[in-house]
């Protein structure tokens, strides 16, 4: 008698058909149950110290005793297109809560929901303008003449800048995959590397902010996951069943896709700026690129610099955070590597355990 090499049994189809009718009803129960303040992100309490035209600045209340904390404060600075709570995603994910544990006194700029008159905004009045009024007033604040910077994404760049025409101000720079160098992928790159890079420098943002005035965070997440797309657009939910009945773990997830959707609009003026630049002038790197008519030289840049990268960050590629190293003038310029992604460098659980011991040690070691 023929038999099939898989046997499929009739009890045993009914019984898996049972346990997924429960683990459906549970999770019915578990969405419908689970309010916003469930899904709460951005949670380690804080202070507003500064504020100006919708842009927050937050100091975060220490968890070790004072004689343990830093003399130099750091300042956070998060990329202008995503929200700040990728730095504090939940409190067992969160850079903030581990910086604050390795005794580092915690800044963080909150750049808020642009309003339709901000898409004027430009470079120069971002980096020269709310950068450095927030600088000076932390260093006023604290009664020190220099802070640290930690980038994060963009805000790497932007803070690269910063530092290079501010070096009177900064004393250490920590970069988390930022992106410097837009050309450096494109050797030997695999095809979903730097794809959001590729299809930036193709997009028509002229006509997008003359559309839009700012950029929806809609249009933005939409090329985010198209850098992805099976993965992003459908994997991901398609796993989400695995987990309906596991209350944690759908919050958990939920609370990245709050995040993740939940992002600002890009400023229009702005937005431009930095694609024709950054991304598509490579201006950092060609030594080409002003900002409020002064020179940006990148051998200007000569503090001491930690240089973090994901080694599977296929948003900015390692080659285009790694390329700052032959650029700088710095001769304490320092590169780490962690085995995660472009996101999951901030709410992997690898990072947890490594990206601010590192940047607490490196401090340390530096007189922070």
């Amino acid at each position: 008698m023929f038999s099939f090499p898989i046997q499929i049994l009739p009890a045993d189809i009914a019984a898996e058909a049972a346990a997924l009718n429960a683990k459906l009803a549970k999770g019915v129960s578990n969405l419908t149950s689970l309010t916003d303040d469930d899904i709460d992100i951005g949670s380690t309490p804080k202070d507003i110290v500064f504020e100006q035209d919708g842009i927050r600045v937050y100091h975060y209340h220490p968890l070790v005793e004072p004689a343990k904390i830093m003399k130099t404060p750091l300042l956070i600075v998060p990329p202008l297109i995503n929200g700040y709570e990728v730095a504090d995603l939940q409190p067992d994910r969160s850079l903030v809560r581990n910086l604050l544990n390795q005794g580092i006194d915690v800044y963080l700029n909150d750049w808020g929901y642009p309003r339709p008159v901000d898409k004027y905004r430009t470079i120069d009045d971002y980096i020269n303008g709310y950068f450095d009024d927030t600088v000076d007033f932390i260093r006023k604040h604290h009664g020190v003449d220099k802070i640290a910077l930690l980038g994060i994404c963009q805000g790497g760049a932007m803070s690269t800048v910063y530092s290079t025409l501010n070096t009177d101000k900064i004393s250490h720079l920590v970069l988390t995959v930022s992106p410097i160098d837009f050309d450096a992928y494109r050797e030997n790159h695999k095809p979903h590397e730097g794809l959001m890079f590729t299809m930036g420098a193709e997009a028509d943002v002229e006509k997008m902010v003359a559309v839009h005035g700012n950029v929806p965070a809609t249009v933005l997440n939409e090329s985010f996951m198209m850098a992805s797309p099976f993965i992003l657009n459908y994997g991901k939910y398609a796993d989400v069943v695995d987990i309906l009945d596991d209350r944690l773990a759908l919050q958990n997830f939920l609370r990245m896709e709050k995040w993740l959707f939940g992002g600002p609009d890009a400023v229009g003026q702005m937005f431009k700026e930095f694609i024709r630049d950054f991304l598509k002038g490579n201006k950092l790197v060609k030594g080409t690129l002003e900002v409020g008519g002064r020179k940006v030289d990148l051998m200007d840049l000569t503090i001491p610099i930690l240089n973090i990268f994901a080694e599977k960050d296929h948003i900015v590629p390692p080659p285009c955070t790694v390329a700052l190293g032959k650029h700088v003038g710095s001769k304490d310029y320092t590169e780490f590597a962690i085995a995660t992604g472009h996101i999951g460098i901030y709410t992997g659980g690898l990072s947890q355990k490594v990206l601010a011991p590192t940047v607490g040690n490196w401090m340390r070691e530096r007189g922070a």
